[in-house]
């Protein structure tokens, strides 16, 4: 009688953390360096041109940079085959995830019984364009103006007006403070130039989405440890929000001082980077629907009504 080899579960939020963790300690996080190529900093898509989101844009630029792939579409084998493309043999898939649910019946204390949904985390495999052979012609000529043009700095400005933050410049600190609820950024031409003048900013802004009567992330005071994960969610979150603005993404520069802290929290909760990463996201989205509450992709409308709040002094959140 031979004994059942039943193959492992893969455990797909630790794979991902494993990745990150090395990505941090060689100072290339996928937020960091994610596509070093004449696209810039590319929000990957998939087949249909809708954008990755969350976790998965980090995983996508991650493999893109290691992978040394240019276009940023990615598709499954399925959909490959589908559109009249055949995967070339040989070629490695990337694995990209979901959130699913189901409802389980439970028993409860008092013997009754009630559904309770439970959520579960899966992963697919993906390829790159660039693994790819005969799909339709323009999944190979990704390369247009709306993708590779470089916003001037007015339009640049202009989208931060329009998201209602009162931006103050002066000193030579960039901070978020909350109990008055501004950011503080150095003079405009302090900065080597306009790239990191506005990556700062997206940095700035992504904390100035978790104040008080936008998304109510910031809890002050903040532990250590707080501060740390809070400051993830920024890093990510202007990465998020430099792809919607064509910024470059080596204008984004890691905190030394919570990189420690972030290693630390990666290696105790796999699930640490895909909660910062969703963090990021939705405040990413937070701000692109300020800027344009039309919809009207990403084009920049009239400036929101900003809603800053007159309360007691809080600390600085700076950055």
């Amino acid at each position: 009688m031979t004994q059942s080899t039943k193959k492992p579960r893969r455990d797909v939020a630790q794979e991902i953390t494993n990745r990150i963790i090395t990505a941090i300690e060689a100072g290339t996080p996928p937020w960091k360096q994610p596509w070093k190529n004449a696209f810039g900093n590319m929000r990957p898509l998939r087949n249909n041109g809708a954008p990755y989101t969350g976790v998965n844009v980090l995983i996508l630029w991650d493999r893109a940079g290691e992978m040394g792939f240019e276009n940023p579409r990615w598709m499954t084998f399925r959909q490959a085959l589908e559109l009249g493309g055949h995967v070339r043999k040989g070629e490695r898939a990337v694995s990209v995830v979901y959130y699913g649910s189901t409802t389980q019946t439970i028993e409860d204390k008092s013997g009754e019984e009630a559904d309770q949904t439970i959520r579960f985390l899966k992963s697919y495999p993906v390829f790159n364009v660039g693994q790819i052979d005969d799909l339709p012609a323009h999944f190979y000529e990704h390369k247009g103006s709306d993708i590779v043009r470089t916003p001037p700095p007015s339009e640049r400005t202009a989208f931060f007006e329009a998201i209602g933050a009162e931006i103050r410049h002066g000193g030579d600190r960039a901070f978020y403070r909350d109990g008055e609820d501004f950011i503080q950024m150095p003079p405009y031409g302090s900065f080597e130039d306009p790239e990191r003048y506005f990556a700062t900013l997206a940095h700035e802004a992504t904390h100035w989405s978790g104040g008080r009567r936008r998304l109510e992330r910031l809890k002050f005071p903040m532990t250590e440890a707080e501060r740390a994960y809070e400051e993830l969610i920024a890093e990510i979150g202007s990465a998020l929000l430099g792809a919607h603005l064509n910024l470059k993404p080596d204008h984004i520069d890691d905190h030394a001082a919570y990189v420690k802290s972030w290693l630390k929290a990666l290696r105790g909760d796999k699930r640490y980077i895909l909660k910062a990463a969703a963090a990021a996201q939705k405040a990413c989205e937070f701000l692109l629907q300020r800027a344009h509450p039309s919809g009207a992709g990403d084009a920049v409308t009239a400036p929101v009504a900003a809603d800053n709040a007159n309360e007691p002094a809080a600390p600085a959140y700076a950055a």
